[in-house]
């Protein structure tokens, strides 16, 4: 509990009276949008995902960085660009999370990019696979000021571990996750905060009560058990979980599978987050990994005219009307996640 105070009290530290007036003005927004059907924004987003690099060292397979199945260009977000972007936000946004597609720390400059976010105050967070959590990285990523670290650790004995995390090591993951959590305690600093992230599919549901007692041996300070999204769903796939609380897909008399999501004609993202891909594109949401709906370009516009412009609001629209005949909707389970901690 403590270490949940810890990061909660961290995260007020870095509000102000402009971001939380902010915040209102979205929250507001987004109800009046639901109540009218019309879309309404006013402010700009309180929380935004950048994508460090869409490069991967494992090979994952529900995943299109692993299968390397990109329809779009692939390399690092460039320092100028992203400055540009934080420059524009700082005021107003809340949550900061460097991750879209691709491992960050494979990035050369991650670090120098979350120093800069600190700087300007804003809560940053991050999901890594953990295979570059050197000592000296370890340390680095303490200094940085990074406040939350998410590690994905699917499986406890490397047998299951890699039968989903291909071409990954636990132990690296293992000693990754203790590096940090040593320097944390060298350098007498509260973050970041350490998640382990399960990530549930058949293979390893069996060892959640396993990861639970790693994470507690290893000292981090929280875990979350997340269920898995299946692009080819509707047949089963070797991949669901027999436990029906850890999968987004139902099981049907005929045998088929259905998400569990009803689709209802709204969704919050639309008005409080959105993604920047690392060459500057804006998407709507990370479940558009191929980045089918560009928004803007933050390379050609503002910030402030591409959230507010008409591409944005015809997307809105769109989803209030018909959220189903939107392809990256049709898989989305957004609310249908289960999160557990010990």
């Amino acid at each position: 509990m403590g270490f949940v105070i810890n990061d909660t009290h961290n995260f007020i530290k870095k509000l102000s009276w402009s971001k939380a007036r902010n915040a209102s003005r979205i929250y507001s927004s987004f109800y009046r949008s639901r109540f009218t059907g019309n879309p309404v924004i006013s402010g700009l987003p309180i929380s935004i995902a950048i994508e460090p690099t869409t490069s991967c060292n494992l090979r994952c397979p529900e995943c299109p960085s692993g299968l390397r199945s990109f329809s779009r260009p692939t390399g690092m977000l460039q320092d100028d660009l992203f400055k540009n972007v934080i420059n524009q936000l700082e005021n107003t946004l809340t949550y900061l999370i460097f991750y879209f597609q691709g491992e960050p720390y494979l990035h050369p400059q991650f670090l120098n990019l979350v120093e800069y976010s600190t700087r300007k105050k804003i809560y940053t967070a991050t999901s890594t696979n953990a295979h570059y959590l050197s000592d000296e990285n370890a340390r680095a990523t303490v200094e940085s000021g990074l406040d939350r670290l998410i590690i994905s650790v699917d499986g406890t004995t490397q047998e299951t571990f890699e039968s989903y995390r291909i071409g990954g090591q636990l132990t690296k993951v293992i000693q990754g996750a203790e590096n940090v959590i040593r320097w944390k305690r060298t350098l007498k600093s509260k973050t970041p905060h350490v998640v382990f992230q399960f990530l549930v599919v058949k293979p390893n549901e069996h060892q959640i009560p396993d990861v639970m007692t790693l994470a507690k041996r290893i000292g981090v300070d929280d875990v979350y058990l997340k269920t898995a999204q299946i692009y080819d769903y509707k047949n089963g796939s070797p991949l669901i979980p027999t436990q029906s609380k850890y999968s987004r897909y139902e099981l049907m008399n005929d045998g088929s599978y259905k998400i569990k999501n009803d689709l209802l004609n709204e969704c919050w993202k639309m008005w409080h987050s959105c993604v920047v891909t690392w060459d500057g594109k804006v998407v709507p949401c990370c479940f558009d990994k191929d980045a089918h709906h560009v928004l803007g370009d933050l390379k050609n516009d503002s910030f402030n005219s591409i959230w507010n412009g008409e591409k944005y609001q015809h997307f809105r629209k769109s989803l209030l009307k018909s959220r189903s005949e939107i392809e990256i909707c049709k898989n989305c389970t957004e609310g249908t996640k289960v999160w557990a901690s010990y």
